[in-house]
């Protein structure tokens, strides 16, 4: 077992402090990872087809530090087929699919249409550089009913608004200090050309989709290791508007054809 270094310790410590109910099985009461799953678990269903868009190595799942976690992560076995797809070959290592695909960027997806009953990407958004190929692919290849569901960072919140202020080029190595267990492979380019619910409503139309998204403030990003960094966090999160939420959850079902089923 790996042994936890200084700053996780210290990290632990001040989530604990902030948030003592993680004591009662691992987790705060607005951990956004249990958030989104939660509410993917209770779409999915066991006939499903389902892709993991931006799967990569698996590697959330499996660092997940405790069984429960793991489990709510895992829709490999819960569903009829799990497809992973991902721009890296790692995602051919990944064991906790059924299926992997190696995409390209800005190119159509090598899937058939109306392939899927739930598509979802965590922490993909905010790397979409030509989002209306990448919102018409998803409609093509997402049956009518199904489901399309995202975490990624809200344009207004303080991580996208920070993140838009410094140049790619430096991301790797500023994640790198605030989350030390981040490897560099993991950091892609960021766009944000699809992470507002404006940009949701132009490339997501109503006509198309029916949209649940909603806006979620989870523990504090990046400051975890510094408490009063979190407690300046917490301060603008009790004041700002909830336009500036951290992150925009991404929950749209797609409407079926007018006459059809």
């Amino acid at each position: 077992m790996k042994t936890p270094d200084n700053a996780a310790m210290q990290t632990q410590n001040n989530l604990q402090r902030a948030f003592p109910e993680i004591g009662a099985g691992g987790f705060s009461r607005v951990d956004g990872t249990v958030s989104f799953y939660t509410r993917i678990n209770a779409l999915a269903r066991p006939d499903m087809t389902v892709l993991d868009l931006g799967a990569g190595r698996g590697g959330q799942i499996h660092d997940a530090d405790t069984p429960f976690l793991k489990n709510l992560l895992t829709l490999k076995g819960k569903v009829s087929s799990l497809h992973g797809a991902d721009v890296d070959p790692v995602v051919e290592q990944n064991p906790f699919i059924d299926q992997a695909h190696i995409i390209v960027p800005d190119e159509p997806l090598p899937f058939a249409n109306n392939q899927f009953d739930l598509i979802f990407a965590d922490w993909v958004l905010e790397h979409v550089a030509t989002p209306e190929l990448f919102s018409r692919e998803v409609d093509r290849i997402l049956k009518p009913n199904g489901w399309f569901c995202a975490r990624t960072p809200n344009r207004w919140g303080l991580t996208g608004m920070a993140t838009r202020a410094v140049p790619s080029k430096y991301h790797a190595r500023i994640v790198g200090k605030l989350q030390p267990g981040r490897i560099a492979e993991d950091v892609f380019p960021t766009c944000y050309k699809l992470n507002s619910h404006s940009d949701l409503d132009r490339h997501f139309p109503s006509e198309k989709f029916q949209n649940y998204s909603f806006n979620h403030n989870a523990e504090p990003p990046y400051v975890q290791r510094s408490r009063m960094a979190m407690a300046a966090v917490f301060a603008f999160f009790r004041v700002a508007p909830s336009i500036m939420g951290t992150n925009l959850f991404v929950f749209l079902q797609k409407k079926p054809v007018e006459g059809g089923s």
